[in-house]
């Protein structure tokens, strides 16, 4: 059984897509929507799309153990706050009044670092498919480097970049997502072109309201 059998149950697969054309679809649906409507982004579907990005995370191994955790708790939080906000925008003018927008717990602090996981899993699938003779560990310690080690204390990066050598290889990580050699390839682009704009998206949001980005 794989890894995302015993992660998300047999109940999961009544649709016959897999977990990664799903996560690519939802953000497919959040750019369309980013794209074609004036209105801003809705926190339900944007948290439910970044629900499902959660068991890649879990197909990476001890290396990305901190990423994982740290991004479910996040993702949860803003699930919890979509009860109560519309938009991704009425979280962070809720912050902004109340000013804790940096604040450890808040939900803008924790939109901020799930926008972070969303642009480590880009940054990985784009190395990923650089180069067929890139081991996995070699893309996911350059996505790392890229997005994450800036914002990181110097005992989590040096803890990071050790547990790398735990990683699977490329192959076993297609058979983890249920996907093929050809078909992983498709998906992951997919991901790629949809989450950018998500990405971009959250940025503009940030830096409407003068509020840095470096953090």
């Amino acid at each position: 059984m794989s890894v995302i059998n015993s992660v998300m149950g047999e109940e999961s697969f009544e649709d016959p897509g897999t977990p990664l054309s799903a996560i690519a679809d939802a953000f497919e649906e959040l750019a369309k929507t980013i794209s074609t409507s004036s209105e801003d982004l809705r926190l339900v579907p944007f948290s439910d799309a970044c629900s499902l990005v959660s068991v890649l995370f879990g197909c990476l191994g001890i290396a990305f153990k901190f990423a994982e955790l740290e991004y479910v708790a996040k993702v949860r939080d803003l699930v919890e706050a979509s009860k109560t906000y519309g938009t991704l925008k009425n979280i962070l003018d809720h912050d902004i009044a109340n000013d804790s927008v940096r604040t450890p717990g808040s939900h803008s602090r924790n939109l901020r670092r799930v926008r972070q996981g969303l642009d480590l899993i880009r940054a990985l699938f784009e190395n990923f498919l650089t180069s067929d003779d890139l081991s996995l560990r070699e893309a996911a310690s350059t996505a790392y480097a890229q997005v994450c080690a800036p914002y990181h204390k110097w005992a989590v990066r040096t803890a990071v970049f050790a547990g790398m050598y735990a990683l699977p290889t490329r192959q076993r990580l297609v058979e983890q997502l249920n996907e093929t050699d050809h078909s992983v390839e498709k998906e992951m682009k997919r991901y790629i072109d949809a989450s950018l704009p998500v990405i971009k998206y959250i940025d503009k949001l940030y830096i409407s309201k003068n509020i840095s980005l470096d953090w």
